[in-house]
């Protein structure tokens, strides 16, 4: 089942939530809906469930080439998640996940036993077989977060929509259903849009990722597109650290902070000033300068718990910036705080500023 948004605004009064939007997302796909909050996010969510109508005569929403925008969220076949559960607390968790079953019209109402057939294979399918009699004050937050969502795919939904699913649970348990939760859609292959304002989380679970910003999208593309290409200055910035130079391009290089480097026009279209972004991780520290262009800097703190080392340093110009490296070469470089070293960068990404 695809899902189609057609220039859809959405407005609260003077507040423009969203702004001339338009989404394909085709069937089977995991999509990522990514931003800050009041980005107009869980907004779209809402509008495309049937949660919220979209302000009159500005688009329209498609199921599988068909208009559903005036039909109500029972009739669209959405199973929603939402942040914070909502399961029935006086229901065990086999009786939460047969609701939706039971509460179907007679004529398109299963059995009993057919029910209770396809509530087990529910559970055994987010692996909460044996928790079928357990009430939701006996579970963690993930595992009732595995009900809510076998609760949603009880119903058998054309689309799964999910707003900031794991949005209330630790850090640990965020990572260990995002992981599950990508394995569980590579089996079931259900049309899918989550809700999220966690880059890690979506640059991890999504096929595609939707980034916005003020009620507009920025960017759509593939996780690695977002990331290792980003289209504008706010999806850099959005996705991860990043060191900011002011700059200049001119005749095929690009001038920052006393450094030159070669930047071939070609790549993008930019003269004049501008703006210089570099990842941590594509800041190389020396002890010396080699021979080859760099910025002499000292080192103002260094963070070595963690898979990599983050070293935070500033320039003689006072420019502040930070640097990500392996275990590996910090053990043999002997940094500490108020040491002079030597800053390349490996890449560089330049927008017009």
């Amino acid at each position: 089942m695809s899902i189609e948004v057609q220039n859809i605004s959405k407005s609260f009064g003077a507040y423009r939530a969203l702004n001339n939007v338009n989404l394909t997302v085709n069937t089977g796909e995991l999509v990522a809906l990514l931003g800050p909050s009041g980005s107009g996010k869980t907004t779209l969510l809402r509008i495309i469930a049937g949660l919220e109508t979209a302000d009159p005569h500005s688009g329209t929403i498609l199921f599988h080439e068909e208009d559903v925008a005036a039909r109500h969220v029972s009739k669209r076949g959405v199973g929603f998640v939402f942040q914070h559960y909502a399961l029935f607390r006086h229901m065990t968790v086999f009786e939460n996940v047969a609701f939706g079953l039971r509460v179907k019209k007679r004529k398109y109402r299963l059995g009993k036993e057919e029910i209770r057939s396809k509530v087990l294979q529910l559970l055994e399918l987010v692996q909460l077989d044996g928790f079928a009699n357990r009430y939701p004050h006996q579970l963690s937050g993930g595992q009732r977060q595995r009900v809510a969502l076998a609760r949603a795919l009880a119903v058998e939904p054309k689309v799964l929509l999910l707003d900031e699913p794991f949005g209330a649970l630790d850090a640990k348990v965020r990572k260990e259903l995002r992981a599950w939760l990508r394995r569980l859609h590579d089996e079931i292959h259900v049309t899918s849009v989550f809700v999220t304002h966690d880059q890690d989380e979506a640059l991890e679970v999504a096929d595609r990722v939707v980034v916005l910003n003020q009620g507009r999208i920025e960017q759509i593309g593939t996780p690695d597109e977002v990331f290792h290409h980003p289209a504008t200055e706010f999806v850099m910035h959005f996705l991860g650290d990043v060191n900011t130079f002011h700059g200049r391009v001119n005749q095929g290089t690009v001038e920052f902070s006393s450094l030159e480097l070669p930047f071939p026009q070609s790549r993008q279209q930019i003269a004049g000033d501008a703006r210089v972004f570099i990842r941590p991780y594509d800041v190389t520290i020396d002890t010396k300068t080699n021979g080859l262009p760099a910025l002499e800097a000292q080192v103002t703190r260094v963070h070595s718990a963690g898979p990599l080392v983050r070293v935070e340093l500033k320039t003689s110009a006072d420019q502040r910036l930070v640097s990500e490296i392996s275990q590996e070469r910090f053990a043999t470089m002997n940094l500490e705080v108020g040491k002079t070293v030597y800053v390349r960068p490996r890449h560089v990404r330049v927008f017009a500023g």
